[in-house]
């Protein structure tokens, strides 16, 4: 222990030496920042990424390739957020336009790597998904106040790294009986937010950054207006990790002409609009049933929607890329129209809520969510529902893979176009799937097995769904 302190000391007394020679440390700091570089949450930073960053760089430089890639560019962001501690500590509190600004290095180095998750997807998607959801972390920097509408750092680097973990989980599934280390790689990105980056922020930044009142003034970097004769300026670019603008629904009022929603999940009556099913079609009579109902009058958008205790409601287009639907209670409205298939959304801790996806998009998540509703439309790579309790989910359109994990209770509508889905599920019980029966808008209903029978027989296990009869 004692020398382990001792080569910790030595090792600050270099880094101080180096700086103290003028000039950019090996560290990519700028000129002038001697007492700042020394100062106890500097230095701590420096440890952080000594202890866990270097395990997720040797994992990625075993594996090479996208992943390497996209390692170094995680590793970028955490070096651009230590250069904007330090000038946090010499500037003062800027304005909400001025923040946008400053943070401006470390949104582009974020959009970086969401950008590699675009297009075709990768055979490393998944660790790319896991390293760009987890860079959402580095927000805490942007915490300004309990009034700012973001939970408080440590809270919001717990949070952020849900969002990532999906994803993360899925590389230690797929390679845990195949390559270690891939498994090596999942694991160390994961210490270096729980328990790295949370530890650091709880014990030098549990407030937020602390300004510098006496300091330079931060810059807006308002936009210039173009030269007489000049070309439009380019549409704005997409919307950044760090906007200051509150959250907004993607349009006023939901499009017409939708051929079908959810009717409320919560309400009592829950047959109403419902095509008769004859009995012969069941495979159990339950009470507690929603089902496909024609579009009828809509809720206004300006109905208050209830508040979750987890954090404010979001729904939100990220870094142009992915749409973040979270905490919406009691909301049976809520629209996504003006989407594209790059763009992913992810769907969160929502409970008693509808959601229409009037488009086609890459990939849909709903994660940690109660009573909730979401019609959707085309889907290029998945619908994934995990975590969830009482969903119900329809595909209007096509959806090659519909995948249902650790989830209780879930009703799956699928359209003529999407009755060749594979669907998956794990860890689940009470999963229903209706399709169309005839041109009158019938609905067979399937439960899908929860139970199996495993016999072992010429040498392996075969397995078996029991199956239940009965109307």
């Amino acid at each position: 222990m004692e020398a382990k302190l001792i080569e910790r000391l030595e090792a600050a007394v270099a880094r101080l030496e180096s700086l103290s020679a003028g000039g950019i440390s090996d560290r990519g700091l700028p000129d002038g920042v001697d007492e700042v570089s020394s100062d106890p949450s500097v230095l701590a930073f420096d440890d952080l990424m000594d202890q866990y960053a270097a395990r997720v760089s040797a994992a990625a430089e075993k594996i090479g390739g996208q992943v390497l890639d996209v390692t170094k560019l995680v590793l970028e962001a955490f070096s651009v957020q230590k250069k904007l501690l330090i000038e946090i500590k010499q500037t003062q509190k800027p304005d909400m336009a001025g923040l946008v600004e400053f943070l401006k290095p470390l949104n582009e180095v974020i959009l970086k790597v969401n950008a590699m998750t675009e297009g075709r997807r990768s055979d490393f998607f998944n660790h790319l998904k896991s390293a760009g959801d987890s860079l959402s972390a580095l927000a805490w920097i942007a915490y300004t106040g309990k009034d700012c509408g973001m939970s408080m750092p440590i809270a919001h680097v717990e949070e952020s790294w849900q969002m990532a973990e999906f994803y993360n989980n899925k590389v230690l599934v797929e390679y845990r009986n195949k390559d270690q280390i891939h498994v090596e790689w999942a694991k160390a990105l994961k210490e270096l937010y729980l328990p790295g980056l949370r530890d650091y922020v709880k014990s030098h930044y549990p407030l937020g950054p602390v300004w510098s009142a006496s300091g330079k003034k931060a810059s807006s970097a308002p936009p210039k207006a173009p030269p007489p004769g000049a070309p439009a300026p380019p549409p704005p670019p997409p919307a950044s990790l760090f906007s200051s603008e509150p959250s907004q629904p993607s349009s006023s009022n939901p499009k017409q002409g939708m051929s079908a929603v959810f009717q409320e999940i919560s309400s009592g009556n829950v047959s109403a609009g419902l095509k008769k099913v004859t009995a012969d079609m069941k495979t159990k009579n339950r009470t507690d049933r929603t089902g496909v109902v024609s579009a009828s009058g809509k809720e206004t958008r300006s109905s208050s929607p209830s508040f979750s205790k987890a954090g404010p409601p979001k729904l939100e287009l990220q870094m142009g890329r992915k749409w973040a639907v979270e905490n919406q209670i009691g909301r049976k409205n809520l629209v996504i129209d003006d989407c594209d298939a790059k763009q992913s959304v992810y769907i969160y801790g929502c409970k008693d809520s509808v959601l229409q996806i009037q488009g086609k998009v890459n990939n849909i998540t709903i994660d940690k969510c109660t009573k909730m509703g979401v019609v959707f439309k085309d889907v290029v790579a998945a619908c994934e529902v995990v975590n969830c309790n009482g969903v119900e989910v329809q595909c209007q359109g096509s959806a090659p893979t519909i995948s249902v994990d650790n989830t209780s209770g879930c009703q799956l509508y699928l359209s003529k176009d999407s009755l060749g889905t594979s669907i998956t599920s794990a860890k689940s019980s009470e999963i229903n799937v209706l399709v169309p029966t005839g041109p009158d808008g019938d609905w067979g209903e399937h439960s899908l097995p929860q139970q199996y029978i495993h016999v072992f027989k010429d040498g392996q296990f075969e397995t078996t769904p029991v199956s239940h009869s009965g109307a």
